[in-house]
């Protein structure tokens, strides 16, 4: 039998096709300047087409993938969707798993972009264990975010690099970042340490859960269950990470909500993890005065919250 021949489809036959998102100085109200990664502006709108694009073309030069293939993957939407445009644009088919609470706006951009939705109910526990049980029994590519090293990888080897060319001096003192599969926390670290900066890790997570309902989006690792987030331990990628410079900051969810609008305000279109990642970044800045160089991610677009309790008070 001939061996299939394993070519990125025209167009797509450049390594790691997502471009370089800016690095902007953003102070609010008169507080410390935070360099922000402004990820929203990948091409599917999250820092999420970073791990997409370098999963699947790792799978793609490994011989797991060819034209015509079949991925799955289980996300409460930011990942599908990216995923979901990646797969378009890599002749590849999509199927996402996404937990009921999801929004509609994500459920319809990945269709969009040709991708299949299932919503499951319940937890994100179950969500993950009917992607992999369907996955398996079809023969199906798994992304495996929560477990898969090349999340973390495709933060060390391309976005943290790319902040380090970015940032005057070309290091960072301390990198802030919600946790949903911990790859951007976790990647972004290793890239700032590997480089030589002192750097501590910090980790966003939310509390109080009453604004933002049962949505599971944002980024956390330790919600209450009526907080948009990932639940404790789920990620194999942030669990079994031993890190003698992590610290996690909890961040009131009215806070995330605050000051996303206040971001809106400065014109960053983004969506409430963005809140949280800015409001825990002005915690850690705090703690290292003024010539600290302080780096989060804005993370995604808002398009995707606008049935999200954040807009309440902009509908009409």
């Amino acid at each position: 039998m001939p061996v299939r021949k394993r070519v990125l489809p025209e167009g797509a036959r450049y390594i790691h096709q997502v471009p370089a998102t800016p690095l902007v100085p953003v102070a609010l109200d008169g507080g410390s300047e935070i360099w922000c990664k402004l990820e929203f502006m990948n091409p599917s709108g999250s820092t999420k087409d970073r791990i997409a694009r370098h999963i699947l073309e790792k799978g793609w030069r490994s011989g797991k993938l060819s034209e015509g293939d079949t991925v799955v993957e289980a996300s409460s939407g930011s990942t599908s969707i990216a995923f979901a445009l990646a797969c378009s644009q890599m002749e590849l088919k999509f199927v996402a798993f996404i937990p009921d609470s999801a929004t509609s706006e994500r459920e319809c951009i990945i269709k969009a972009y040709g991708g299949e939705v299932r919503r499951v109910p319940g937890t994100m526990f179950e969500v993950l264990s009917s992607a992999e049980q369907y996955a398996e029994e079809k023969g199906f590519f798994l992304g495996r975010q929560f477990a898969n090293e090349d999340n973390t990888e495709a933060h060390r080897v391309f976005t943290g690099p790319e902040i380090l060319r970015q940032i005057p001096g070309g290091c960072v003192d301390a990198v802030v970042s919600g946790v949903g599969t911990g790859g951007t926390l976790r990647g972004l670290f290793e890239a700032f340490q590997e480089a030589g900066c002192r750097v501590t890790a910090n980790a966003a997570i939310p509390r109080q859960g009453e604004l933002f309902g049962s949505n599971l989006e944002c980024c956390s690792l330790k919600f209450s269950s009526d907080v948009p987030g990932v639940a404790e331990d789920i990620s194999e990628i942030y669990s079994g990470w031993e890190c003698d410079f992590l610290k996690e900051w909890e961040i009131s969810d009215h806070s995330c909500l605050e000051v996303t609008r206040k971001l809106w305000a400065k014109g960053f279109p983004v969506g409430p993890s963005s809140g949280l990642n800015f409001s825990a970044a002005l915690e850690v800045a705090r703690g290292l005065g003024k010539e600290g160089r302080v780096v989060t991610v804005f993370p995604d677009r808002m398009e995707r919250y606008f049935s999200h309790k954040v807009f309440d008070g902009y509908r009409a």
